[in-house]
């Protein structure tokens, strides 16, 4: 650390850099905690070319901008920031260890492809938190074959990776993802606003005959029925017989 620093950056980073908020030693820079939304870009004018590990966790970033200026970076660690899908990242050749936990990725399928395209070395990623990362820590919904179908989905698109989130990739998990891992994409419903209107889409699909009825007409309905209840959780298909009616 270096004691005589004590920078405002201005304008462009919004954001005022003491001594106390910067630790570097041995390649090593940890920037956490400012609650700043952007790189400041002295950190990369004073460290840049030296760093090898770079801390920017418990901010507030919504941009990777100016991470393309530490060359030698190894290690990246995001945790706990607001970036979105849309955020860029940088080419990195050197980069072998990610961790984006508790950021805002929803889009599981585009951030692959931009790591698989600028993050050749990468060994190391860690998604937990984020809705891309189907588990209960970002979804009381999911369990624990999401997020297996996740892990399969992962290490089939990025080979190389020999760590995803908490765990080691195995043996078994490396074959199974060759096999059927590019089969095993968790999909999300599309309407994610639970006060839009679907009673169009549910009548569309109802089983019950299409024909209304008065309140006091309780004549039954004969015939084969073409659906049965099937579910995740389903205890199996509810048959109703003609003497129960």
């Amino acid at each position: 650390m270096d004691p005589k620093l004590n920078v405002s950056i201005g304008d462009e980073d919004s954001v005022r850099v003491n001594s106390s908020a910067i630790i570097f030693d041995n390649g090593r820079l940890s920037f956490v905690g400012q609650e700043c939304h952007r790189l400041p870009s002295v950190l990369a004018k004073l460290y840049g070319p030296k760093v090898i590990s770079l801390d920017l966790s418990y901010n507030c970033l919504t941009t990777l901008a100016g991470v393309e200026q530490f060359p030698k970076l190894e290690e990246l660690v995001l945790d706990n920031n607001q970036l979105p899908d849309s955020t860029t990242i940088p080419s990195l050749p050197n980069l072998h260890t990610l961790s984006l936990n508790k950021n805002c990725i929803i889009n599981l399928d585009l951030l692959i492809t931009k790591i698989a395209h600028q993050l050749p070395t990468l060994r190391y990623l860690s998604l937990l938190g984020n809705k891309a990362c189907p588990n209960q820590l970002s979804d009381q919904d999911k369990d624990e074959e999401d997020y297996q179908r996740y892990r399969y989905y992962v290490i089939h698109h990025l080979p190389n990776l020999h760590f995803l989130d908490s765990s080691q990739v195995s043996a078994a998990e490396r074959e199974e993802a060759v096999r059927r891992g590019q089969f095993m994409r968790i999909m999300r419903p599309k309407n994610t606003n639970p006060e839009e209107d679907t009673s169009s889409q549910r009548s569309i699909y109802t089983p019950l005959p299409s024909t209304r009825r008065d309140g006091g007409d309780h004549q039954g309905a004969y015939g084969r029925c073409r659906y049965r209840y099937s579910g995740k959780h389903s205890e199996g298909n509810r048959f109703i017989q003609n003497s129960d009616l």
